[in-house]
């Protein structure tokens, strides 16, 4: 079938097969386990060590970071009319403190976002451009976001608060809040704090006044930003012993957040219980799925190992359609903007800021990647409220048919399609549906989808 078929990414799925039979005859006996499957079998061995983080697996940094996953104080204002304070929504336009990691990734739901209206892309400050990715298993991830932005998960959580979608933060504000709510804990990891009270040195600024607001010019709209580089503003003013100073005190607030991510595992699934030889741990429908998956469909290609993915980017031919009313992400070149962004981030793991490169970088960025997006993980998906990079399909069998049709006409996204029509029968997009329902795990530790100890937030 060749390498059109590699089915990919930017989904939460890419599987299909080719397969004798027709519709409305019986569906075919299971077939026998294929060898190949092992190498599907889910891993429970924790993560390498993250070379760039030195408090990566510090069960008091694990803690902390588990609290300040829950904590909102560490965000600005929100920008977006549409947080108007109903059903979904984190509060009202112009309110402070009201976004946490956990109010995107919600961990009752594993660690996706089943808040946000439409239940396809995120309300944070402002509406994101894509979906949400899962947070179970990242650790395992050479690079991160959907395009590769990031090569460190403390990296992508300061790009999340200093982002306006999300927290609408910035450095400044983060490290003061630090300072003042957080000092003994930080102090215990990592020494002593910059004397961050001195409003001399470190412009003091309100929730309020953190992050970035929408200023409109007569060439359209714009933000004006305070708290971070290139703000003009309270940050730039500084000197540069005191911005390094800002900048590595977000940097460890981030590294202590990673601890806690690192833990978060979707755990062994009906279909490793059947590898490992309970025969009853699947149907028949089920076993003929993790048997196209492999074989015909060429699933494997691209969503191998324990937690198959091969963590890389592939181009789907996905045109992307509205999500949440009125947001279309148009023109999105995915890792090859991603990736070029990366080699010139101060924060990426061969800077000042690690504590070591984790060698994750790509030299160059191949023509392929563009409009390519990561290869999701399929583990604990089946519960999902939408899927693809866009969130603009609702249901797994969606997902199945649009690989089975060879994705989307040419001339509406960026790049050129890796898929190709596969012309399946309904019972074998139906197995494929059943055998990804059988990857669910139970996912993290109880007592890890909350503060831990019960704690508040300050």
């Amino acid at each position: 079938m060749g390498a059109e078929l590699r089915l990919a990414v930017a989904v939460v799925l890419s599987c299909a097969a080719c397969g004798s039979g027709s519709e409305g005859n019986t569906p075919p006996a299971p077939p026998a386990r294929p060898t190949a499957l092992s190498a599907l079998h889910y891993d429970a061995a924790p993560p390498d060590v993250d070379p760039s983080n030195r408090v990566a697996d510090d069960p008091v940094a694990r803690a902390f970071g588990q609290r300040l996953f829950f904590d909102p104080s560490l965000s600005g204002p929100l920008i977006e009319g549409d947080n108007d304070g109903s059903g979904g929504t984190l509060g009202v336009k112009g309110q402070a403190g009201r976004v946490s990691c956990a109010g995107c990734h919600v961990p009752a739901s594993g660690y996706v976002d089943t808040r946000s209206p439409h239940h396809q892309i995120s309300l944070g400050a402002q509406w994101t451009t894509r979906r949400t990715p899962v947070l179970l298993e990242v650790a395992f991830a050479p690079l991160y976001n959907w395009d590769g932005r990031r090569d460190s998960i403390w990296g992508q959580a300061v790009g999340v608060m200093e982002g306006n979608r999300e927290f609408n933060s910035g450095r400044l504000f983060v490290a003061t809040q630090m300072f003042h709510l957080y000092r003994a804990e930080y102090e215990a990891l990592f020494g002593a704090m910059p004397p961050l009270d001195d409003a001399t040195r470190f412009p003091a600024l309100t929730p309020e006044e953190a992050g970035c607001v929408e200023v409109e010019t007569m060439s359209g709209a714009t933000y004006q930003c305070r708290g971070m580089p290139g703000d003009g503003a309270d940050y730039d003013g500084m000197a540069p012993a005191d911005q390094d100073a800002v900048t590595r005190v977000t940097v460890n607030t981030a590294k202590v957040i990673e601890a806690y991510v690192r833990e978060l595992r979707c755990g062994p699934s009906r279909f490793d219980a059947w590898l490992d030889g309970d025969d009853t741990a699947l149907d028949a429908s089920e076993q003929r799925g993790a048997a196209l998956f492999i074989g015909a469909g060429k699933c494997v290609d691209c969503h191998s190992g324990p937690n198959l993915t091969d963590e890389k980017f592939h181009d789907v031919g996905l045109s992307p359609a509205p999500v949440a009313v009125a947001f279309t992400d148009s023109n999105d070149r995915g890792a090859a903007d991603g990736i070029d962004a990366l080699r010139q981030d101060p924060l990426q793991t061969s800077g000042a800021y690690s504590d070591g490169d984790r060698h994750a970088i790509p030299a160059t960025t191949d023509p392929s990647l563009v409009g390519a997006f990561r290869t999701p993980p399929l583990r604990c998906l089946s519960s999902h409220p939408s899927f693809m990079h866009t969130a603009q399909l609702a249901t797994l069998d969606e997902v199945v048919a649009f690989h089975d049709r060879g994705g989307d006409p040419p001339g509406n996204y960026p790049g050129q399609s890796e898929l190709t029509r596969l012309g399946l029968t309904d019972e074998q997009k139906s197995d494929l549906v059943a055998f990804l329902g059988a990857l669910d795990g139970p996912g993290p530790a109880a007592d890890l989808v909350a503060p831990p100890g019960g704690a508040t937030t300050p």
